[in-house]
């Protein structure tokens, strides 16, 4: 009987559970970086659409301060002020537009040592948003600080009563009177301030003095702007050197001093 022997059985062969484990983690390495790939690049343009979305706001936003008051050096002046006595002031004459179509015309008198003494702004508004007139008056009576204003008065000019302002609070420093006119036709405002004089009734003669003699010199096309002034000009009276300026006719509206009615 023949014999037949049995071959010994083929080895099973298995992979290397070391090189497994290797590739398993090269797998959730490439995952991972893939997916940490993905959620930057999302929230790159979540950022991106956020800042598109928000750029006509900005844009918005700088707009007003790019669209402001700028110095029109070759602007010819259209207002004068004739023989205006003041001793050791320097006056200078500005003229500012905006593109909407509004325009100042501004006096400005300093004196020898170079310090702001009085100022006369004549403002034609046009399409701009004008602030308070008030805000206005007491930002450029004290720039460097917020100072609040109160009635001082109304004195008479050749344009009329004259509203009369003045700091709510002495902080020691000068004293300075400013003033207010709102003509409706043509839409016109004439304000400044003045600290020249060592009282109250004095800065309020100057005042009056001021405006009595400020003229027109062209009122370009518009026929009710040369009215107002013409028909200024009839009322216009000298200045007055001594003594108080006259009061409004309503004497309960003078300041400090009001005049009574009748006799005592």
């Amino acid at each position: 009987m023949r014999l037949f022997r049995a071959d010994p059985a083929a080895p099973h062969h298995t992979r290397n559970p070391s090189a497994l484990t290797s590739f398993v983690d090269e797998v959730h390495a490439t995952l991972s970086g893939l997916f940490a790939y993905a959620a930057v690049l999302a929230l790159f343009v979540v950022l991106g659409v956020y800042l598109w979305r928000q750029l006509p706001d900005a844009t918005a936003m700088r707009a007003p301060a790019a669209a402001g008051w700028s110095l029109a050096g070759r602007q010819a002046p259209a207002f004068v002020i004739s023989k205006l006595d003041q001793r050791d002031k320097t006056e200078t004459y500005e003229v500012f537009r905006h593109p909407e179509g509004g325009r100042k015309d501004i006096f400005r008198w300093a004196d020898a040592n170079g310090a702001l003494a009085a100022e006369l702004e004549i403002y034609r508004p046009g399409g701009e948003a004008a602030g308070p007139a008030v805000a206005e008056i007491a930002g450029r009576l004290d720039p460097g600080g917020v100072r609040e204003l109160e009635a001082a008065g109304i004195v008479d000019s050749k344009f009329g009563s004259v509203t009369l302002l003045r700091p709510a609070r002495q902080d020691g420093s000068r004293t300075c009177l400013g003033f207010l006119k709102q003509a409706d036709a043509p839409d016109l405002r004439i304000s400044g301030w003045t600290c020249q004089g060592a009282s109250l009734p004095a800065q309020r003669a100057a005042i009056v003095c001021m405006l009595n003699r400020l003229t027109l010199l062209a009122a370009g096309n518009d026929p009710r702007l040369a009215a107002l002034f013409a028909h200024a000009e009839l009322k216009r009276t000298d200045c007055v050197t001594s003594g108080p300026p006259a009061l409004s006719a309503d004497w309960v509206m003078g300041s400090e001093n009001p005049l009574l009615r009748g006799a005592l």
